[in-house]
């Protein structure tokens, strides 16, 4: 896999992917529910107010959490390096102008951008045209 450092190379080749689901974002102070909810996160993440945790909709309402903001997950299938500036800042930029909340959540090999579920055609049109517009720069 080659990796992308360059702002204009990442958006070019950042290929969106809407996931099949619905995922999510909960939140806990209840170490031993965090730990339950842990083997089935796609995301668990220590805060100092308890676990944020990522969760497919079935699995967050069978232990409880509320489940009204339910989130699409797309995910950006550029490899950018970890270092690498711009494409976060770009997607949600290009997001918010468009008046789509997102939560950007970055991992080790790809982006992950999850916008509300009646949002997310619009917005993988948006990240579509938005790739589109960058590989004719290049």
């Amino acid at each position: 896999m080659k990796t992308v450092r360059d702002t204009q190379a990442m958006l070019a080749g950042m290929t969106p992917v809407l996931k099949h689901g619905s995922f999510v974002f909960c939140s806990t102070n209840d170490v031993y529910l965090a730990e339950q909810a842990r083997p089935s996160a796609l995301s668990w993440f220590r805060e100092d107010e308890g676990a944020a945790i990522i969760l497919e909709l079935d699995v967050a309402a069978s232990f409880g959490f509320d489940t009204t903001m339910q989130m699409s997950r797309i995910v950006l299938e550029v490899f950018s390096v970890l270092d690498g500036v711009g494409l976060t800042a770009a997607v949600s930029t290009a997001l918010a102008g468009d008046k789509i909340p997102c939560n950007m959540v970055s991992a080790y090999h790809h982006d992950n951008v999850f916008v509300p579920v009646d949002m997310a055609d619009r917005a993988m049109h948006l990240l579509r045209s938005l790739q589109a517009a960058a590989q004719n720069k290049e």
